[in-house]
């Protein structure tokens, strides 16, 4: 049985920091002589000098110290606010130093006490003979502001060690020392060391909040002052231990034992387990002791001493470079500094430093000391024999490192470094002002995504395309040095705009910045707007800015040209005539507006001199037009051939929901496929490189027919055929014939579960945003294997129109208020402009008839459009049958102006609904409401006496239209599908 797992089933969860040092020390009580208080106050200033010390070492939270000099001051203080921490200066003239220390600890055993000392013989003799056992550390005080720190992280250590061990693996360095005076110069030197490799550590982090929250994933000390505590706290932690600093002499079974620290190495190295072990002594001949437990030796006396130590800590518990040695010669052959180094370098590494170094687990150890969890515990839990061959080792090692940074790349803000970005990079920011909306929104979306790693499949896998934002400080830096408010804001057109935009400059450092970003994107950059106000919750400002799409041009510096210049494009598309319009509209202020640029790459494949994705899509957690067994929040997918553009400009899609992938109603029957299907599709021009760029950010998009899109082989798994000689449609791709696109592999035969991704990306989105949302989305399919695709999230937004806010209970409302209402309805939201409606004569009607009732209705429709106003349409059985026995075979054209149309059964006339299946496209992108309702047997109400009684404005055979003075109010209510038409 191998010991190497498989990366496969291996989904690396991210560390969280957040949960780490929770046990804090925000407050300590001070107990010292007014003359003791004042040399730490005046010459120690302690506040002030713990304070520098913990922002140069980027801590935060530096505690507050609270002074006072008699036990009963203390004990007031300590009855009116909390303190996590006590320090004693005790007056060495005083009878009994330890007494108020006592004295205190009865009250509150759980603060810790400690007690600092300026150190001479006299107080050594007095702390030998005294019982201190209600004091929980004794220090040599000499005026060291560092020892305060140490103090502090110690004690903190002391108590957050079990939790971050136990739920992150956290390491410890062990301690082991006796001498006050030893451990109190010992320690500051260990903290400070600790302290500033973390802060180098976390310079990898991807942006400053990550960095802090980093630091607190550092090594932990510990200190042991006898052999039983040194024992205890190794066996408690003994997974954990990053490495052990241990004096020769000290305490063993109440006796000083001048061999404790020889027995104790002793003890750790027959537990088998492999610990740096660090031996000190002020004995020069007890180096054959380290020798023997094969263990590093410093000389306590030595002049160097703090340097001897860091030299240790750093050569063998993982800090500092890794460097790589020959086993033989123990000669340096390379140096590693971080991770994205070790990356590059570890398929360099020969075969036995390799074998050296993973058997004494440097390699888990130089993870560890940096807080990267995941890849360490997994290697640490590899024995060298398991490997087959030091290939399959340096490959988990890659992989693994591979592995960790996309997971800390996912979902994360990370400060844009030309350096540091690369192919595992996801989302930088480039500036430090806002993202905007749908900067915003992407980052939501990748952070949304990491949460939920279940959403990736093995041939399917979820996330955002890469990403980078240029805040909107850069914006106000561009607008500001090129001088280009009074353009801007001015009267002149659009063109003009653009071109006084387009000879500005943009900010140098963006310009080196983006070179980098070209050398790791491999496809077209799409250039997007991201404006303060656009997907911002509660204004719909979707699609009212520029989106630039820029072909991968190999000469950087062309490259280069093109992207500025779309981005200036994108930040002068604020201040076209449209846009300004459109402010007006929605009372917004235009120098509120500011914007961000999103530079994205396109998702999809190139195709000879076209360049686009398999499918892109729209969803939307709730459908008000639900057909069949669908109901409202099953939601509803729209899906294209091609770039999205297609979709916004109300093409011809493929609809359906995601909870029923199978019941198409576009492929249900052979006359809808071939009429209500997708015939043309957007694709990006690659060969087309306009000298410049035009106010139409679509300049270079090409519309195609299907026939191109087969012609470059890009239909093959996405399409049905029709056969003409059979007249039926073939599941799948067949020569000849007219192509459908049918999506029939991905929805019905599931060769990637896109219907099931869609549900839980639109489930969970609702869930986060906490209202109903819209997605959209990319799906490429890998040219090279069909069975393979990448699903692309590229924005997510809160469905917001006025007329979807609908908290009326339409179930309520009494007949007698309304000329109809129905339970069976498609649609949602309110109409309140319309003052006609037009109703087939139930008294005299005669389905024989229907043809000539559908050429009165068109010539009734047209002087409805000629005055741009809406009406209600009400007769009986199916709206727009082709056979005209059914219902009144209206054509889209002929009621175009309908904004409700009811199919109303009658007693005598009883056809099974069509629920507007026959317009179903017309319907939802109109948003035309549709009743089906039964007053015969009890199913909705349709008051026809009520409009029998009103004066007619004309009225034929088969026809009345009615005009009222006020406007009837529509309500539909999509949820539940109910409606009402209230009486004026």
């Amino acid at each position: 049985m191998s010991g190497i797992p498989n990366l496969k089933d291996l989904v690396f969860r991210d560390t969280p920091f957040a949960n780490l040092m929770n046990k804090r020390i925000y407050n300590v009580l001070l107990i010292a002589t007014k003359y003791d208080s004042f040399m730490l106050e005046d010459d120690g200033r302690v506040d002030e000098q713990i304070f520098n010390e913990y922002t140069s070492l980027s801590l935060r939270y530096p505690p507050r110290f609270t002074q006072v000099t008699t036990e009963e001051e203390a004990l007031n203080e300590l009855k009116s606010r909390n303190f996590e921490l006590i320090i004693c200066m005790p007056n060495m003239d005083n009878r009994d130093i330890f007494a108020a220390a006592s004295e205190i600890k009865v009250h509150y055993p759980n603060i810790p006490i400690v007690v600092l000392t300026p150190f001479s013989k006299e107080v050594s003799k007095r702390i030998a003979n005294e019982d201190l056992s209600a004091i929980d550390y004794v220090f040599s005080w000499l005026g060291n502001s560092e020892l305060l720190l140490a103090i502090i992280k110690l004690i903190e250590d002391k108590m957050n060690a079990p939790d971050d061990t136990a739920s992150v693996g956290v390491q410890i360095i062990l301690l082991v020392e006796d001498s006050i005076r030893f451990y109190s110069s010992a320690l500051p030197h260990l903290y400070k060391f600790v302290l500033e490799q973390s802060q180098m550590f976390a310079k990898e982090a991807l942006n400053d909040h990550q960095r802090t929250l980093r630091m607190r994933g550092r090594p932990k000390i510990k200190l042991a002052r006898n052999y039983e505590e040194a024992v205890r706290i190794f066996d408690q932690y003994r997974d954990n231990i990053l490495g052990i600093i241990s004096d020769m002499s000290f305490m063993h079974d109440g006796v000083k034992d001048p061999y404790a620290g020889y027995k104790f190495g002793q003890y750790v190295r027959k537990t088998g387990l492999i610990i740096p072990f660090v031996l000190e002594s002020s004995e020069a001949g007890n180096h054959v002791y380290a020798k023997e437990l094969n263990a590093s030796f410093i000389d306590k006396n030595s002049k160097s001493y703090p340097q001897d130590l860091k030299k240790e800590i750093m050569q063998r518990f993982g800090f500092g470079d890794f460097v790589i040695l020959d086993p033989h010669t123990k000669e340096e052959i390379m140096r590693i500094e971080d991770l994205k180094d070790l990356q590059r370098k570890v398929f360099q590494i020969p075969d036995d430093s390799l074998v050296y170094h993973l058997s004494r687990n440097h390699f888990s150890r130089f993870f560890y000391s940096r807080a990267m969890f995941p890849p360490a515990e997994v290697l640490k839990h590899v024995d060298v024999s398991d490997y087959k061959d030091m290939d399959e080792a340096r490959k988990l090692i890659f992989d693994l490192i591979v592995q960790y940074r996309r997971m800390k790349n996912t979902g994360v803000v990370a400060v844009y470094q030309k350096d540091r970005f690369d192919e595992y990079s996801n989302f930088a920011r480039i500036g430090d002002g806002s993202l905007g909306g749908k900067g915003r929104g992407l980052a939501f979306i990748g952070a949304m995504v990491k949460r939920y790693p279940k959403l990736e499949h093995d041939n399917f896998a979820v996330n955002i395309p890469k990403t980078v934002v240029i805040c909107t400080d850069i914006f106000d830096e561009f607008m500001e040095t090129n001088e280009l408010y009074p353009v801007a804001l001015g009267d002149a057109d659009d063109e003009t705009i653009l071109r006084y935009f387009l000879r500005a400059s943009l900010p140098s450092r963006l310009i080196e910045d983006l070179m980098a970003f070209f050398d790791v994107v491999k496809s077209p950059i799409a250039v997007r707007s991201s404006s303060l106000l656009e997907d911002s919750h509660y204004q719909p400002f979707a699609g009212i800015y520029s989106t630039y799409m820029v072909p991968k041009i190999d000469e950087k510096y062309d490259m280069l040209r093109t992207v500025s210049d779309a981005i200036k494009a994108v930040y002068a598309s604020v201040f076209y005539r449209d846009s300004k319009a459109y402010m007006t509209a929605t009372s917004n202020l235009i120098d509120q507006e500011k914007m961000a640029v999103v530079l994205q790459e396109v998702v999809g494949s190139r195709y000879k001199d076209h360049f686009y994705p398999t499918m892109s899509g729209v969803a939307r957690s709730l459908n008000f037009y639900p057909i069949g067994n669908e109901k409202a929040e099953d939601g509803i997918a729209n899906i294209a051939l091609g770039l999205g553009k297609y979709i916004v400009d109300g093409g011809q899609t493929l609809r359906f929901s995601p909870r029923h992938p199978h019941s198409i109603l576009q492929m249900s029957t052979m006359d809808f496929a071939l009429r209500e299907t997708q015939t043309r599709f957007y694709a990006l021009d690659l060969k087309n490189m306009a000298k410049a760029l035009s106010v139409d950010d679509a300049f270079n998009l090409v519309k195609l027919g299907l026939k191109d899109a087969d012609a470059e082989g890009s239909l093959k798994y996405i399409v049905s055929t029709y056969d003409p000689c059979d007249q039926i449609i073939r599941d799948g791709y067949y020569p000849g014939g007219r192509k459908i696109l049918s999506f029939v592999n991905i929805l019905q035969h599931d060769v990637f579960p896109l219907a099931d991704t869609l549900d839980q990306i639109l489930r969970i989105g609702q869930q986060e945003m906490g209202r109903p949302v819209e997605i959209e989305f990319a799906v490429n399919m890998d040219p090279s294997d069909h069975t393979r695709a990448a699903f692309y999230l590229l924005q997510i937004r809160p469905i917001v129109d006025n007329k979807e806010i609908m908290d009326e209970d339409l179930a309520s409302v009494k007949n007698e208020e309304t000329i109809l209402s129905s339970t069976s309805v498609l649609g949602h939201g309110i109409v309140n402009d319309v003052q006609d409606i037009i109703y087939v004569k139930t008294g005299a009607f005669n389905s024989s008839n229907n043809q000539l009732i559908a050429y009165e209705i068109e010539k009734m429709n047209r002087s409805f459009t000629d005055q741009e106003k809406g009406y209600v349409l009400v007769g009986p059985g199916r709206w727009g049958s082709s056979d005209p026995w059914l219902g009144i075979p209206v054509k889209w054209p002929h009621i175009s102006n309908a904004r409700v149309i009811v199919e109303c059964g009658l007693e005598n006339y009883r056809v099974d609904p069509s629920q507007g299946t026959h317009f179903f496209q017309n319907l939802t992108s109109f948003g035309v409401g549709y009743f089906t309702v039964n007053p015969f047997k009890g199913d909705g109400w349709f008051d026809e006496a009520f409009l029998n009684a009103q004066p007619a404005v004309e009225e034929t055979e088969y026809l009345r239209h009615i005009h009222f003075e006020a406007p009837i109010m529509i309500k539909m209510d999509g949820k539940k599908s109910l409606g009402v038409v209230l009486k004026p």
